[in-house]
């Protein structure tokens, strides 16, 4: 059985125009110790699904409409206010994406550690204390025990984003969800942070749910990717073969529009996606990516319906009338 299962999960954020559809029958499961990526523009429903799952959705502005979502087969969605206390920190922890607002500023970062580790674990200050310096020391941060007394402020953001991380894997959860973690750091910076969770990963066995808009870091991270538009899954497969074979326009598009080396050295464009995503106050109810796509036509399936998610290799799944491997070679477009 899956560590996590979301299925047909619908979210809406409600709103003085109207209710925003940010997630709309999402489905995927994730097993222990694998990491699956969720990837997509801005506005998708990444972080949305995120927060869905952990259940930090603003109460008068948000909420669950349809689905389920279990987690080592406890419905999420009917736990009380209690039980997911106990559960969020223990067996499932978020790193959000900008730690600068998720620390406290006028906690010291050791208290920040050890509020975690009394609450959850149940150990003595002095216990907790000795625990924090060791987490510290695990996510690489220099002199950690003096370190502990100071604040956020006087971390740099790499080191910010680690002590997030030394938080969230204090209780060493089941689960581990990254919201976009290193979108706000250098590119050095962003290599160190992806080695230190791939690292605490193995060493706690952890499952990581990864949330990115980076394909690189898809590519570095991933087991399985899942790739949203519109508040909707339009592919879903193992992360080689989502490289090697896209199925969806939008994955080649996205695919299709990251640097290459060879344009660099002859200074080309790089490739665009003309348009914009539609409202999600009033989804269409045919495909969603037509009015973007190069495939789609006035006349055909995408403006009569909206295409089922289907199962088009083992594994793969597509949400598209016109699949890569099912088009006509001459108008197969490269990635």
């Amino acid at each position: 059985m899956a560590l996590l299962e979301v299925d047909e999960l619908r979210m809406q954020f409600f709103g003085r125009h109207g209710r925003v559809h940010a997630v709309d029958g999402v489905s995927f499961s994730l097993d222990a110790g694998r990491t699956l990526a969720i990837v997509g523009e801005s506005g998708c429903g990444k972080s949305a699904t995120a927060l869905s799952i952990m259940r930090l959705l603003p109460s008068r502005q948000a909420a669950i409409v349809g689905g389920s979502i279990r987690f080592r087969d406890r419905a999420l969605t009917t736990l009380g206010r209690g039980e997911l206390d106990n559960l969020r920190g223990r067996e499932l922890a978020m790193i959000f994406q900008d730690p600068m607002t998720s620390l406290n500023p006028t906690m010291t970062i050791g208290n920040q550690i050890v509020e975690t580790l009394r609450r959850h674990v149940g150990l003595t200050r002095a216990a907790a204390s000795q625990r924090a310096v060791e987490l510290l020391e695990e996510v690489e941060i220099p002199d950690a025990r003096r370190r502990l007394g100071d604040y956020p402020h006087n971390y740099s953001g790499g080191m910010r984003q680690r002590v997030m991380i030394a938080i969230a894997v204090a209780c060493q959860p089941k689960l581990l969800i990254a919201d976009e973690p290193t979108t706000a750091l250098d590119v050095t910076v962003q290599a160190s942070v992806l080695d230190l969770l791939r690292d605490l990963q193995e060493e706690h066995g952890m499952a990581l749910l990864l949330i990115t808009h980076d394909m690189g870091v898809v590519a570095e991270m991933a087991d399985d990717v899942v790739v949203m538009y519109a508040g909707q899954v339009v592919e879903h497969a193992p992360v080689l073969e989502l490289f090697d074979h896209p199925e969806h326009p939008y994955t080649e598009a996205l695919l299709g529009a990251l640097p290459k080396l060879e344009q660099n050295v002859t200074r080309q464009r790089l490739a665009a996606i003309p348009g914009r995503p539609p409202s999600l106050l009033e989804p269409p109810a045919t495909c969603r990516f037509a009015p973007r796509c190069a495939y789609a036509s006035t006349d055909d399936c995408c403006a009569a319906s909206m295409p089922e998610l289907r199962e088009i290799r083992p594994g793969h799944l597509v949400r598209s009338a016109h699949p890569r491997s099912e088009r006509p070679a001459l108008v197969r477009v490269p990635t």
